[in-house]
């Protein structure tokens, strides 16, 4: 099977930890890299954890609260310096762009690539990207400023021809792309094949769903339902779910309550509060309602299936 898989850089949340750094993930679709914010040493994670920088095209930024984009000047600049004469689209709320600008103005730095900034301003979903094997939508959150998630959906894939059929009925090569795509197969002596019996059913299209900074609430579920991975921020323990609501974050337990109703596979908790040393307190809260909870870990891979 293709890899769709999610590499964890960082999952601290506003400050960072001697262990932990801030938000930052690299999303494998199909061989594509999709970083999902840029927390402050996300590209000395992508070197640590072997991650090619120049394969990364497209940077999707949640909000402009600094432990979710600072590591963007210093990953941009990096590029620079290694010779990058590809364009690097970059889609995140208004603002990042003048940031980014008044960075290099006053360093007189003119970047050697082409970097695109797509603004997200709407209340509702938008689809953002799209290519032959995925599709990117924003997932509008609810926090102090504007704030999206993002929801990566894998295209349907083809059936495989099954060999021995290609041997039975000698099919030749140029037909094959055609059968893979559905189509019946004629026969040397005219007799129609069904396209069901020369293939494999393709396996079910997966989804990948990131949920940022967001006051808990419902109205992003049906959006997000049944994807098979999902991550979402659980800042706090739900003995501080006064604080969470006052900063507009979650506790883990609602997030495993956000898991549960759109009836995800798979949970990654993440971006904790700096005062929890420990995160089992976080992870069993979200267990006791969505037990296939994990813990967003730094230089962990999870395969999204």
């Amino acid at each position: 099977m293709l890899p769709f898989d999610l590499t964890i850089l960082g999952c601290s949340s506003a400050t960072p930890t001697s262990s932990r750094h801030p938000t930052a993930q690299v999303l494998n679709v199909h061989e594509r890299f999709f970083l999902i914010d840029c927390g402050e040493a996300a590209q000395i994670q992508l070197r640590r954890f072997k991650i090619k920088i120049q394969r990364i095209d497209h940077i999707f930024i949640s909000h402009l609260h600094g432990d979710h984009y600072l590591g963007l000047p210093g990953l941009l600049g990096t590029l620079h310096l290694l010779g990058r004469n590809k364009q690097l689209h970059i889609y995140s709320p208004a603002g990042l762009k003048e940031i980014i600008d008044t960075n290099h103005y006053h360093s007189k730095t003119f970047l050697k690539y082409d970097a695109v900034f797509h603004v997200l301003d709407k209340k509702s979903s938008e689809r953002i990207f799209e290519d032959d094997k995925i599709t990117i939508e924003t997932i509008p959150m609810n926090h102090r400023i504007p704030c999206y998630g993002f929801l990566f959906r894998e295209k349907q894939l083809h059936g495989n021809i099954r060999k021995e059929k290609i041997d039975e009925y000698h099919i030749p090569v140029q037909q094959m792309h055609r059968i893979k795509t559905g189509e019946d197969f004629i026969s040397s002596d005219g007799k129609r094949i069904a396209n069901s019996e020369l293939t494999t059913p393709p396996p079910s299209p997966r989804s990948y769903a990131y949920c940022s900074d967001t006051l808990y609430n419902d109205s992003y579920i049906e959006q997000i339902r049944n994807a098979n991975l999902l991550y979402h921020e659980a800042t706090f323990a739900d003995d501080r779910i006064a604080r969470a609501k006052e900063t507009h974050h979650c506790t883990a337990k609602q997030a495993g309550d956000i898991a549960k109703k759109a009836n995800a596979k798979q949970l990654i908790i993440g971006h904790y509060s700096a005062r929890y040393h420990e995160l089992d307190i976080l992870l069993n809260e979200a267990k006791q309602v969505f037990e296939n909870t994990v813990l967003a870990m730094e230089g962990e891979t999870y395969k999204v299936m």
